[in-house]
């Protein structure tokens, strides 16, 4: 694993065992506590059956009790954000030696914890439509650490609720001020969220649609992003893509990689080829993890933060940020400070 990220519990097939067992099935791999902890499974993960002991019928869980069971692993204080989709991307234990996998189908979820790192900041959020109000209240975003925040650098935005009435407009309202070239955004839309655990203790409305996410800020961070779009259809134009995110030349020792896919990718858009894109990540980027899902809307476009550096100039056009049918590809390299022993 990565030295940064060698909290990262990778929970696929265990996911269960984990959330059920005991606590140091966990904590006995982690070294230095998590403050920030991002989790995601597919819906058969939180809807599945947990055994109950002495009882001939195992017992249906629900999305909060598996939500409970894996926070109560966690240090209180830690900011927690849990995400429900349909698929998954994960690279086992987040290893660089393990080969990243594409899992469409079946139980699987991972988990990755962040320590606290010097010169980075690390921070959840959420927004959603207020029901009562068509005009977005702006001043949210500096309450969420996305205004007034010279050293922000990479948004993970997470969508939900996207069927809803007004949530593409909604959607619009939140992107189109974090538009800029010397921020990175990347994300998809999400059946639901488990979890927003943070120090203004969001709550989820249970009748609105949103966007929660990661902020991450601080000089030393660098990223980009690669868009697949519809006509990468082939390894070949798949290794192209994954070209153009190696000519952005970021650090690749203490960085992670993000996948996010639609759900309409994968082996049914490749024709029946599994697993295309995340080994065409890892023939470029070997030694980075990759982690991510399958959703139902992404986000992101061509770009690179080193700077002011940026991949594509749009002529004073904002970046097209809503895709259909595509995969967005985003590192991030949060530089090269050891985390902090707590």
């Amino acid at each position: 694993m990565i030295t940064l990220l060698k909290t990262a519990i990778l929970l696929n097939t265990s996911w269960k065992s984990i959330c059920q067992g005991p606590v140091s099935k966990l904590s006995e791999k982690v070294h230095v506590l998590p403050q920030t902890v991002l989790y995601i499974a597919d819906a058969e993960t939180f809807s599945g059956h947990e055994d109950c002991h002495g009882q001939k019928k195992a017992r249906k869980r629900n999305s909060k009790e598996t939500a409970i069971s894996l926070e109560k692993l966690l240090p209180k204080r830690c900011q927690v954000l849990g995400l429900v989709t349909p698929g998954i991307v994960a690279t086992p234990m987040g290893s660089r030696g393990n080969r990243p996998q594409e899992i469409e189908d079946g139980e699987a979820g991972f988990a990755l914890l962040f320590p606290k790192i010097d010169g980075v900041k690390i921070h959840t959020f959420h927004l959603f439509k207020d029901l009562k109000n068509k005009v977005f209240d702006e001043s949210k975003f500096a309450e969420a650490g996305l205004k007034n925040n010279p050293d922000l650098r990479v948004v993970l935005l997470f969508g939900y609720n996207s069927w809803r009435t007004g949530a593409t407009r909604f959607l619009h309202q939140i992107i189109n001020p974090l538009n800029e070239k010397s921020i990175i955004l990347a994300g998809g839309h999400v059946e639901n969220f488990t979890s927003l655990t943070s120090e203004n203790g969001n709550n989820q409305p249970g009748d609105s649609c949103g966007v929660v996410g990661l902020a991450f800020s601080g000089p030393q961070i660098q990223s980009a992003t690669v868009l697949l779009d519809q006509d990468v259809v082939d390894e070949r134009t798949a290794e192209a893509a994954m070209q153009r995110l190696k000519a952005a030349n970021i650090p690749e020792h203490n960085t992670i990689g993000f996948m996010f896919a639609c759900v309409g990718r994968g082996y049914q858009h490749y024709k029946t080829k599994r697993n295309l894109e995340a080994d065409a990540f890892r023939k470029f980027f070997p030694s980075i993890p990759l982690f991510g899902f399958f959703g139902h809307g992404e986000i992101g476009c061509d770009r690179i933060v080193t700077g002011n550096f940026i991949l594509r100039e749009c002529n004073d056009v904002k970046d097209n940020l809503l895709h259909g049918y595509t995969t967005v590809m985003t590192l991030i390299h949060l530089g090269s400070t050891k985390p902090n022993q707590v």
